[in-house]
């Protein structure tokens, strides 16, 4: 029997193309793709150990490339604008109010008129930064580098005063529910993200040499009282501790009250130190490491 040379062909071509659509679906189906590039993988609850060290180990070993040995953690609210930024809404508010005089507009005044007067903790944020920053970049034996949480306010003003005075600074975003975006004063080889804020946290605390909370919410709280623990409990080295702006703290934290109930010790009280301007916050520091400013 002859066979048809056009019907063989087709037979071949037919079979070939059952093979190359085998594999394409062996190569399409999630089992295939490599563990570290498959997404749903990684995310399974089962992977958090390997995404808390592949979080930590990232910008640790990216901040030894660049040497980066000793820090400066500065925080606070990230609610805070600048002083032009606050000008610039109460002229908005005020216009506003005189063309409709009504409790929304009242209230927008209102609230400009405590961002202006707000606005001083973000320009002393850019100031002391300015100052530690321009120390470093002359004394390489001693630098240290501002770190931030990387977003708005006090942190955006920490960033912009290490730029301002020619010298790098570091940025350590988080994913918020609101999307957090990195303030452009980062240096960008040094812009970090977080999904842990444990890890995040790590990094602010392992390399510290300082740290000069800002007035600030839950989050500035939440990050000084876990830094005041970890000293206390030496569980971390004794670095100053720096408030800024007595009396906003002490009328926030009644640290005295501890005292007398006898929940800490009256030594304790000397892991913090307040500043109440820039230049004194950073001779703190200084006077602490016994630098020549």
């Amino acid at each position: 029997m002859t066979t048809d040379p056009h019907q063989l062909n087709e037979r071949h071509l037919a079979s070939a193309q059952q093979s190359i659509d085998a594999v394409a679906k062996l190569q399409n189906n999630p089992s295939f793709r490599l563990a570290f590039a498959d997404h749903e993988f990684l995310m399974q609850d089962e992977l958090r150990h390997v995404r808390l060290q592949l979080e930590y180990l990232k910008p640790q070993l990216v901040l030894e490339q660049h040497n980066i040995n000793a820090t400066i953690v500065v925080f606070g609210s990230a609610r805070f604008i600048s002083p032009d930024q606050a000008k610039t809404a109460l002229l908005i508010a005020e216009q506003q109010l005189s063309q409709a005089d009504t409790e929304l507009h009242q209230q927008a005044l209102n609230s400009a008129k405590k961002q202006l007067k707000n606005s001083k903790y973000y320009a002393a944020s850019q100031q002391f930064s300015a100052l530690a920053t321009r120390f470093s970049c002359c004394h390489d034996n001693c630098s240290m580098t501002i770190i931030s949480g990387g977003g708005p306010g006090i942190m955006e003003a920490a960033n912009r005063g290490a730029m301002d005075a020619g010298g790098k600074s570091i940025g350590l975003n988080i994913v918020l529910p609101r999307e957090q975006q990195p303030n452009p004063y980062i240096t960008p080889e040094l812009c970090f993200q977080f999904h842990y804020f444990a890890i995040r946290k790590m990094h602010f605390l392992q390399r510290a040499r300082a740290l000069v909370a800002f007035p600030g919410g839950f989050g500035t709280l939440d990050e000084l009282f876990e830094t005041l623990t970890l000293i206390q409990t030496k569980k971390a080295a004794r670095v100053p501790v720096i408030l800024y702006d007595k009396s906003y703290w002490q009328r926030l934290v009644n640290f005295d009250m501890l005292v007398e109930e006898g929940l800490i010790s009256q030594e304790d009280l000397e892991l913090i130190q307040y500043a109440d301007t820039p230049e004194h916050a950073w001779k703190l520091i200084t006077d602490f490491y016994q630098l020549e400013a």
